[in-house]
């Protein structure tokens, strides 16, 4: 199919797809699949767009949970993005969830859907207190690339480009891209698939910035740990997750209303 051809696009995933980051809960939320609906329909102004992505959510809840309501919406384009908080967790084996996003891009090009995943950045380059999780993330990527080439999925393959470990890339808590970040995630997976205006320009790196003394990091680091760090792991040793109650903030497929006033990306168009 044309890229200028989708009707029915449906996104499934984690915060990162619900838009953390991008916006909050009281003016809601943007986020790169939101702003990737919006170039989809400035190609096609019929399009419709459904985003069952949940904060908190693990592979296999997004197998579970929102694989069936996304067939049931007879995507021909769909977006699958999961994994980051498997990885986050103590007993994470990378073959298991790889397997349940196996399964969601089988069903879901078995209907003659698109499907488009993501490879996620060295998280050890983000966050220095994350970098002993940084070999599941090589794990998790090679096997996501390995599962999309058997199912004929298309990776836009982040984790390749320097520029995705920007720190303006990133919000405040270093788990959730920034606006810029977001934009930049949108600008991958419309050129990843071809999408006519696209380019690759998002993988060109932002500004040079001034380089923290070692104390200023080393502070930077603690603040975050306090911040961020201490209430997840609280989180977690309670049993709780930060999706408890919550449910998709678009389960229908419904037309898009753009907003052409929030800025676009605003990285330089060439390398500095």
């Amino acid at each position: 199919m044309n890229s200028g051809e989708y009707l029915r696009y449906v996104a499934l995933g984690d915060s990162q797809t619900e838009g953390l980051g991008d916006g909050d809960d009281i003016g809601g939320l943007r986020g790169w699949a939101d702003r990737l609906a919006e170039r989809l329909v400035a190609v096609n102004p019929s399009l419709a767009y459904a985003n069952l992505a949940v904060r908190g959510r693990v592979a296999g809840q997004v197998r579970t949970e929102q694989l069936g309501p996304a067939l049931a919406l007879r995507p021909d384009l769909a977006t699958v993005v999961a994994g980051v908080n498997d990885l986050l967790r103590p007993r994470f084996d990378a073959a298991e969830v790889a397997g349940h996003l196996e399964e969601v891009f089988s069903a879901l090009t078995a209907t003659g859907a698109h499907v488009v995943t993501l490879t996620f950045p060295d998280v050890g380059k983000i966050a220095p207190l994350a970098r002993p999780v940084r070999s599941r993330v090589f794990d998790l990527n090679a096997r996501i690339r390995a599962a999309a080439a058997r199912h004929g999925v298309t990776v836009a393959d982040t984790a390749g480009h320097a520029v995705t470990t920007d720190p303006r890339l990133w919000s405040a808590d270093r788990l959730h891209a920034s606006p810029l970040g977001h934009e930049r995630i949108a600008a991958a997976v419309a050129h990843a698939i071809h999408l006519p205006g696209s380019d690759d320009a998002w993988t060109l790196p932002l500004p040079p910035q001034a380089v923290p003394a070692g104390w200023q990091a080393a502070a930077a680091e603690l603040r975050w740990a306090a911040a961020f760090l201490g209430p997840w792991l609280a989180r977690r040793l309670r049993g709780r997750s930060s999706g408890d109650g919550r449910t998709a903030k678009r389960p229908q497929l419904l037309p898009l209303i753009t907003t052409p006033d929030f800025p676009a990306d605003t990285g330089p168009r060439e390398s500095p």
